[in-house]
């Protein structure tokens, strides 16, 4: 199933699609859920952020990516980085290299506290496209990952959530840039798992519904200047499209 976020002359309405529509619910994260009545063509649906998170975390696979090993790892990435489907990616002038990173985003689905590696994805509503845009460059003089990834617009998210992704272990992600495409991978060159990256962050965080877990780039960071268009896409999912200043 789909769930999506989209504009309507009310507001923001969530939805899911149906027979080529959007049907509008009340709450995407109910057990059961409860439709308005209202629908919005898929021609006509523009696109938000899937769910508006109080948190966004990005995982650090410390056990193989750097020269001092660490376990796994989460950061903080701003919420005010957050972007729509097609909204502009304003690149920081003059700090050094922009990357776009294509990722898989878990959405948290319920209370997630202290998971094991049996219920962890228990916890999960689906999954979605985000693009951890960085500048890489600032990753050597802050360790914290502020500097490199709170530009405006440094975390576009969507274009909806799949709630019944195969298999999230073995997902590929593709990186197109101008219609090129430049990175092709998948979560299955990451070292940690889903369940993996969900016990560890809720070993020491209550993750509430609508919380955004991005689980890293497998090989998928790419750089982009201004002008340039991306499109992430993530298999079973669909395409995140957002354009460069």
């Amino acid at each position: 199933m789909r769930i999506a976020r989209i504009q309507t002359a009310a507001g923001p309405q969530h939805a899911v699609e149906r027979d080529g529509t959007w049907d509008h619910i009340m709450d995407p994260f109910e057990s059961a859920l409860r439709y308005t009545g209202g629908t919005t063509a898929h021609s006509e649906a523009n696109f938000l952020a899937p769910v508006t998170p109080a948190v966004v975390l990005g995982i650090g696979h410390n056990r193989t990516l750097n020269d001092h090993q660490l376990p796994i790892q989460a950061w903080h990435k701003s919420v005010h980085t957050i972007a729509n489907p097609g909204d502009t990616v304003t690149a920081a002038r003059n700090r050094g290299t922009v990357n776009v990173e294509g990722e898989l985003a878990v959405v948290i689905g319920r209370t997630a506290t202290n998971l094991t590696a049996a219920n962890a994805l228990d916890h999960v509503l689906g999954y979605t496209c985000v693009n951890d845009v960085t500048n890489v460059d600032q990753n050597a003089v802050d360790e914290r990952n502020f500097q490199g990834k709170a530009g405006v617009n440094y975390t576009p998210l969507g274009p909806w959530i799949e709630t019944e992704l195969p298999d999230p272990e073995r997902t590929g992600i593709d990186v197109y840039v101008n219609g090129t495409a430049r990175a092709n991978s998948g979560t299955f060159n990451l070292p940690s798992s889903v369940a993996e990256c969900l016990v560890y962050v809720t070993s020491w965080l209550t993750l509430e519904p609508g919380d955004v877990v991005m689980t890293g780039a497998p090989g998928t960071a790419v750089p982009v200047t201004p002008g340039d268009r991306v499109d992430v896409v993530v298999e079973g999912i669909g395409t995140l499209s957002n354009a460069v200043a």
